[in-house]
């Protein structure tokens, strides 16, 4: 386990400003103490600090994990965040999309939401952000990004695709093979 190197930080802060802009920095530094991301096995981990000096008793080839997993760098140097990740992206997200409880189940099985399901959506969305997914009753389902702006929603067909599917909580059941 080893910490981020510059262009490492740089790419995985790209892709978390996309969902959380700049509460970035309420990630890191908390009331509760500091927190802190380390690579291990190109997967990117969230933890606090006390958590990783615990860690560091554990040697690197027996270790499976510490923290929460927030994402992992694929084989091209790209960043994809895990669904781990939304119960810390969801509080500090400035895009947000709500699904009708009919569209719920759709979204859950890791279909992209279309507006016939979509329930409302934050003012002044622009196209192609990244946007956290919630139920009708604020239950954070997912995350994706936007396929439209929020004046292009008012006027599509209703079978129009307004969010893209990235990740949802459903992915614990399709994937959890993969998922360690």
């Amino acid at each position: 386990m080893r910490p981020l190197t510059e262009e490492e930080t740089k790419i995985m802060f790209e892709k978390l400003s996309k969902y959380i802009g700049e509460n970035i920095k309420l990630l890191v530094d908390r009331p509760d103490g500091a927190y802190c991301f380390r690579l291990h096995n190109d997967r990117v981990y969230y933890m606090s600090e006390k958590i990783l000096k615990l860690a560091t008793n554990i040697s690197r080839d027996k270790l499976v994990s510490v923290g929460t997993c927030f994402g992992k760098f694929t084989k091209t140097q790209k960043f994809r965040l895990h669904i781990t990740a939304l119960d810390f992206l969801a509080p500090y997200a400035k895009f947000k999309v709500w699904v009708k409880p009919g569209a719920e189940q759709s979204f859950l099985y890791g279909n992209h939401v279309l507006k016939s399901g979509l329930g409302r959506i934050t003012e002044n969305t622009m196209q192609y952000q990244g946007v956290v997914v919630y139920s009708m009753a604020d239950v954070p389902l997912g995350f994706g990004v936007a396929a439209k702006s929020t004046q292009e929603c008012r006027r599509v067909d209703p079978m129009s695709i307004v969010v893209f599917h990235q990740a949802d909580v459903g992915e614990f059941i399709r994937n959890e093979d993969t998922l360690t």
